[in-house]
């Protein structure tokens, strides 16, 4: 991928190459993630954006901890989806009031800890809202409570859609005008809203589509809410290119739609923040996962690559995550970058490559053409910064765990 760097025909992670990091944490597998690119990612995102925009991390993209505490810096808050990302998030200095907890099924002691902690809890059924209110009378602490809402419309082109229809996210539009007639404002710190309708989406048209319908839902619920509050979430949405002819989105449209509808709604959301949360376009094009071939062999007129790592580490990359028709990754053979040497010195062969594991779903790449590569070589796999390790049954088959490094 042209955003990485390469010395003599080795990718370059931060400033190391391949092999050395191999060196460096120990064996293959491993992913690596560029913290340089990730920087430039977010500088470059803020730029573009309107100034009222506020830029939050989606921890579940990737939990890495080193790469958490990098994010401190960089964005405004952190969103997380249970109790040990909500204490990472903590311990990595983020003050307790930038943290959003949101997820279904929330349970007795996650409540607990998030009012104890003083984050805000992104509740996604009445139920929970009671609970928490009990729990914080209990306490003698007042929770922090914002409403997830179900929208009525969903993301179109989306690769997930989170909103419209029957789902198990959030409270639907409809019922709100009568909860928050309800609610106990006396007994919470009511925050605000967030509305959330689909995620990795590279379609400008959809997203501004989605965001115009967001603010028209976010001036009714503000003026349905009879206490001041202090954020609306919009959500994300924003894709990144994973298969052939995916192209990357361009913001320009976007941003303009954004200052527009800023503008547009100005009276009513003059002094509340507005808040977009992302994980996978801030980090998802700054990771590669790294294997080593540690086997080749022909079957029947067909070529495998066998490597010490697959789906167990990388469950996305597989097809197993959520594909409907398996594509592949970007892939590359890492030390045989052909963009940085003179292609006729490579001989090229069509390969499936394949992990270590004894199912035919262990898949990391099929039928990619390659530079002619055996035993020792590097298969890389780009596009890995989300979704990887952690999105992934690393204990699957018992195979050993694998290594990951931000430089």
């Amino acid at each position: 991928m042209s955003h990485f760097a390469s010395q003599n025909n080795e990718l370059v992670i931060g400033d190391k190459t391949i092999s050395q990091i191999e060196k460096l944490v120990g064996s293959t597998p491993y992913y690596a993630y560029d913290k340089a690119l990730i920087a430039n990612t977010v500088a470059s995102l803020k730029s573009v954006l309107p100034e009222k925009i506020q830029l939050h991390y989606a921890i579940k993209a990737n939990p890495y901890p080193s790469l958490v505490h990098f994010m401190v810096n960089h964005v405004s808050g952190f969103d997380v989806a249970s109790k040990k990302e909500m204490l990472l998030a903590l311990q990595s200095g983020m003050p307790a009031k930038e943290i959003s907890f949101a997820g279904p099924g929330k349970t007795h002691d996650d409540l607990q800890a998030a009012i104890i902690a003083g984050i805000t809890l992104h509740a996604e059924s009445t139920t929970e809202i009671n609970r928490a209110i009990a729990l914080g009378v209990s306490l003698a602490i007042k929770p922090n409570i914002a409403i997830r809402v179900n929208p009525a419309f969903e993301l179109k082109a989306s690769g997930m859609k989170m909103s419209g229809g029957s789902k198990p996210f959030g409270i639907d539009e409809e019922l709100l005008p009568e909860l928050l007639k309800e609610l106990p404002y006396d007994k919470i710190n009511f925050k605000g809203f967030h509305i959330f309708a689909g995620s990795q989406n590279l379609k400008a048209d959809a997203i501004i589509e989605m965001h115009e319908k967001t603010f028209m839902l976010a001036q009714q619920l503000v003026a349905l809410t009879p206490v001041k509050i202090a954020y609306i979430n919009i959500g994300g949405g924003l894709g990144i290119p994973y298969f052939p002819g995916e192209q990357r989105l361009t913001l320009d449209e976007i941003s303009a739609n954004l200052s527009k509808l800023l503008k547009q709604y100005q009276h009513t959301l003059a002094d509340i923040n507005i808040i977009m949360e992302l994980g996978r376009y801030l980090v998802g094009e700054a990771g590669v996962y790294v294997s080593k071939i540690v086997d080749k062999k022909v079957s029947r007129a067909t070529t495998y690559l066998i490597c010490d790592g697959g789906l167990h580490h990388h469950l996305s990359n597989s097809g197993n995550f959520g594909q409907v028709i398996r594509k592949n990754y970007p892939v590359a053979i890492g030390n045989k970058l052909v963009s940085t040497v003179d292609r006729k010195e490579l001989e090229n062969e069509l390969v499936n490559i394949v992990g270590p594991l004894c199912t035919p779903l262990d898949i990391v790449a099929d039928k990619v053409n390659l530079p002619k590569s055996d035993i020792g070589d590097y298969v890389v796999v780009y596009q890995s910064g989300a979704y990887g390790a952690s999105a992934s049954p690393k204990d699957f088959l018992s195979q050993p765990q694998l290594n990951e490094i931000l430089l």
